[in-house]
Protein backbone atom coordinates (compact mmCIF):
# COMPACT_ATOMS: atom_id res chain seq x y z
CA UNK A 1 0.00 0.00 0.00
CA UNK A 2 1.18 3.62 -0.88
CA UNK A 3 1.22 6.24 1.86
CA UNK A 4 1.62 9.77 1.69
CA UNK A 5 3.88 11.66 3.99
CA UNK A 6 1.54 12.78 6.33
CA UNK A 7 0.18 9.33 6.82
CA UNK A 8 3.27 8.07 7.90
CA UNK A 9 3.43 10.68 10.83
CA UNK A 10 -0.05 11.11 11.71
CA UNK A 11 -1.38 7.71 11.15
CA UNK A 12 1.42 5.83 12.05
CA UNK A 13 -0.36 3.47 14.27
CA UNK A 14 -2.87 2.13 12.03
CA UNK A 15 -0.07 1.99 9.40
CA UNK A 16 2.73 0.40 11.34
CA UNK A 17 2.71 -3.17 9.71
CA UNK A 18 2.72 -1.88 6.15
CA UNK A 19 5.47 0.53 7.00
CA UNK A 20 8.24 -2.33 8.37
CA UNK A 21 7.20 -3.92 5.25
CA UNK A 22 8.25 -0.38 2.93
CA UNK A 23 11.03 0.87 5.05
CA UNK A 24 12.43 -2.10 6.77
CA UNK A 25 15.27 -0.68 9.45
CA UNK A 26 14.15 3.12 8.36
CA UNK A 27 11.11 2.43 10.71
CA UNK A 28 13.31 2.59 13.93
CA UNK A 29 14.07 6.18 12.87
CA UNK A 30 10.63 7.30 11.69
CA UNK A 31 9.33 6.12 15.14
CA UNK A 32 12.12 8.03 16.77
CA UNK A 33 11.15 11.15 14.60
CA UNK A 34 7.79 10.80 15.67
CA UNK A 35 8.36 10.77 19.74
CA UNK A 36 10.48 13.35 19.43
CA UNK A 37 8.57 15.60 17.50
CA UNK A 38 5.42 15.44 19.30
CA UNK A 39 7.08 15.67 22.49
CA UNK A 40 9.83 18.00 21.77
CA UNK A 41 7.63 20.64 19.99
CA UNK A 42 4.84 22.38 21.39
CA UNK A 43 2.50 23.09 18.51
CA UNK A 44 2.93 19.18 17.73
CA UNK A 45 0.62 17.70 20.36
CA UNK A 46 -1.63 15.70 17.72
CA UNK A 47 1.09 13.21 17.05
CA UNK A 48 0.43 9.88 18.07
CA UNK A 49 1.59 8.86 21.18
CA UNK A 50 0.42 6.38 23.29
CA UNK A 51 -1.70 4.69 20.40
CA UNK A 52 2.10 4.75 18.40
CA UNK A 53 3.87 2.58 21.52
CA UNK A 54 0.55 0.61 21.72
CA UNK A 55 0.69 -0.17 18.16
CA UNK A 56 4.03 -1.10 18.31
CA UNK A 57 3.94 -3.77 20.63
CA UNK A 58 1.21 -5.31 18.56
CA UNK A 59 3.49 -5.13 15.81
CA UNK A 60 6.24 -6.90 17.53
CA UNK A 61 3.55 -9.59 18.83
CA UNK A 62 2.48 -10.80 15.62
CA UNK A 63 6.00 -9.50 13.76
CA UNK A 64 9.14 -10.67 14.34
CA UNK A 65 10.98 -8.28 12.40
CA UNK A 66 10.84 -5.49 14.72
CA UNK A 67 13.46 -5.48 17.87
CA UNK A 68 11.85 -4.67 20.35
CA UNK A 69 14.57 -4.00 22.81
CA UNK A 70 16.25 -1.94 20.20
CA UNK A 71 12.85 0.06 19.58
CA UNK A 72 12.19 0.62 23.98
CA UNK A 73 15.62 2.03 24.39
CA UNK A 74 15.40 3.60 21.06
CA UNK A 75 11.95 5.91 21.90
CA UNK A 76 13.00 6.18 25.48
CA UNK A 77 15.80 8.45 24.11
CA UNK A 78 13.60 9.95 21.50
CA UNK A 79 10.91 11.14 24.31
CA UNK A 80 14.01 12.22 26.65
CA UNK A 81 15.45 14.49 23.77
CA UNK A 82 12.33 15.62 22.63
CA UNK A 83 11.16 16.95 26.27
CA UNK A 84 14.84 18.38 26.97
CA UNK A 85 14.20 20.21 23.61
CA UNK A 86 10.87 21.82 24.51
CA UNK A 87 12.06 22.71 28.11
CA UNK A 88 15.01 24.27 26.37
CA UNK A 89 12.89 26.01 23.83
CA UNK A 90 10.78 27.53 26.75
CA UNK A 91 13.55 28.56 28.64
CA UNK A 92 15.04 30.51 25.52
CA UNK A 93 11.88 32.14 24.53
CA UNK A 94 10.56 32.78 28.14
CA UNK A 95 12.06 36.02 28.97
CA UNK A 96 10.59 36.97 25.99
CA UNK A 97 7.39 35.93 26.84
CA UNK A 98 7.65 36.98 30.41
CA UNK A 99 7.99 40.55 29.80
CA UNK A 100 4.53 41.14 27.93
CA UNK A 101 2.57 40.47 30.91
CA UNK A 102 -0.56 41.33 28.22
CA UNK A 103 0.23 37.87 27.40
CA UNK A 104 1.04 36.30 30.72
CA UNK A 105 0.38 38.38 34.47
CA UNK A 106 3.28 38.24 37.09
CA UNK A 107 1.40 36.70 39.49
CA UNK A 108 0.55 33.58 37.33
CA UNK A 109 4.40 33.15 36.42
CA UNK A 110 5.30 33.23 40.11
CA UNK A 111 2.42 30.75 40.89
CA UNK A 112 3.81 28.47 37.56
CA UNK A 113 7.39 28.40 39.19
CA UNK A 114 6.13 27.93 42.56
CA UNK A 115 4.14 24.89 41.79
CA UNK A 116 6.79 23.20 40.11
CA UNK A 117 9.04 23.73 42.74
CA UNK A 118 6.65 22.09 45.10
CA UNK A 119 5.08 19.14 42.29
CA UNK A 120 6.81 19.50 39.41
CA UNK A 121 8.91 16.24 39.33
CA UNK A 122 5.71 14.47 39.93
CA UNK A 123 3.51 16.19 37.18
CA UNK A 124 6.43 15.11 34.29
CA UNK A 125 6.39 11.71 34.99
CA UNK A 126 2.20 11.67 34.86
CA UNK A 127 1.85 14.21 32.23
CA UNK A 128 3.84 11.73 30.01
CA UNK A 129 0.88 9.40 30.29
CA UNK A 130 -1.68 12.25 29.08
CA UNK A 131 -2.28 13.23 25.47
CA UNK A 132 -1.47 17.14 24.85
CA UNK A 133 -0.37 17.44 28.34
CA UNK A 134 2.56 15.51 27.77
CA UNK A 135 3.68 17.75 25.18
CA UNK A 136 2.91 21.43 27.24
CA UNK A 137 4.32 20.00 30.65
CA UNK A 138 7.98 20.34 29.80
CA UNK A 139 7.60 23.91 28.16
CA UNK A 140 5.91 25.25 31.50
CA UNK A 141 8.73 23.39 33.65
CA UNK A 142 11.02 25.57 31.12
CA UNK A 143 9.06 28.96 31.13
CA UNK A 144 8.17 28.37 35.62
CA UNK A 145 12.02 28.02 35.36
CA UNK A 146 12.06 24.52 36.95
CA UNK A 147 15.76 23.86 37.93
CA UNK A 148 17.08 21.65 35.07
CA UNK A 149 18.78 19.37 37.35
CA UNK A 150 15.32 17.99 38.71
CA UNK A 151 13.97 18.26 35.37
CA UNK A 152 15.90 15.80 33.83
CA UNK A 153 16.04 13.03 36.35
CA UNK A 154 12.17 13.15 36.51
CA UNK A 155 12.02 13.60 32.47
CA UNK A 156 14.26 9.98 32.43
CA UNK A 157 12.11 8.08 34.81
CA UNK A 158 9.04 9.53 33.03
CA UNK A 159 9.91 8.32 29.44
CA UNK A 160 11.30 5.20 30.68
CA UNK A 161 8.34 4.12 32.19
CA UNK A 162 5.66 5.56 29.52
CA UNK A 163 7.58 3.99 26.55
CA UNK A 164 8.45 0.66 28.89
CA UNK A 165 4.88 0.08 30.42
CA UNK A 166 2.69 1.29 26.77
CA UNK A 167 5.26 -0.47 24.81
CA UNK A 168 5.20 -3.96 26.16
CA UNK A 169 1.38 -3.67 27.10
CA UNK A 170 0.75 -3.90 23.56
CA UNK A 171 2.80 -6.62 23.38
CA UNK A 172 1.41 -8.75 26.09
CA UNK A 173 -2.16 -7.88 24.83
CA UNK A 174 -1.73 -7.40 21.80
CA UNK A 175 -2.59 -10.53 20.99
CA UNK A 176 -6.03 -11.27 22.46
CA UNK A 177 -8.81 -11.18 19.88
CA UNK A 178 -10.77 -8.62 21.71
CA UNK A 179 -8.07 -5.96 21.94
CA UNK A 180 -7.07 -6.44 17.85
CA UNK A 181 -10.88 -5.95 17.40
CA UNK A 182 -11.47 -2.91 19.57
CA UNK A 183 -7.99 -1.02 19.65
CA UNK A 184 -10.00 2.67 19.34
CA UNK A 185 -11.38 1.66 22.45
CA UNK A 186 -8.45 -0.02 24.04
CA UNK A 187 -6.65 3.44 22.61
CA UNK A 188 -9.45 5.57 24.93
CA UNK A 189 -9.18 3.28 28.24
CA UNK A 190 -5.08 3.78 28.06
CA UNK A 191 -5.96 7.74 27.84
CA UNK A 192 -8.54 7.32 30.29
CA UNK A 193 -6.30 5.04 33.01
CA UNK A 194 -3.76 8.09 32.38
CA UNK A 195 -6.19 10.94 33.31
CA UNK A 196 -7.65 9.40 36.35
CA UNK A 197 -5.19 9.97 38.84
CA UNK A 198 -5.96 13.84 37.76
CA UNK A 199 -9.52 13.70 38.11
CA UNK A 200 -9.08 11.76 41.82
CA UNK A 201 -6.74 14.74 42.88
CA UNK A 202 -8.93 17.42 41.59
CA UNK A 203 -11.68 15.33 43.30
CA UNK A 204 -10.08 15.48 46.67
CA UNK A 205 -8.79 19.02 46.40
CA UNK A 206 -12.59 20.44 46.03
CA UNK A 207 -13.70 18.32 48.79
CA UNK A 208 -11.06 18.87 51.17
CA UNK A 209 -12.19 22.96 50.75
Amino acid sequence: MDYSFIDIFLKTDKVLPDLIVNYQNWIYLILFLIIFIETGLVFMPFLPGDSLLFAAGITWATNDSLNIYALTIILITAAILGDTLNYQIAKFLGPKILTNEKLIKQEYIDETQNYFDKYGGITIIIARFMPFVRTFAPFVAGLGKMNYGKFIVFNVIGAFLWVTLILWAGYFFGNIQIVKDNFKLVTLGIIFISVLPIFIKFAKSKFSK
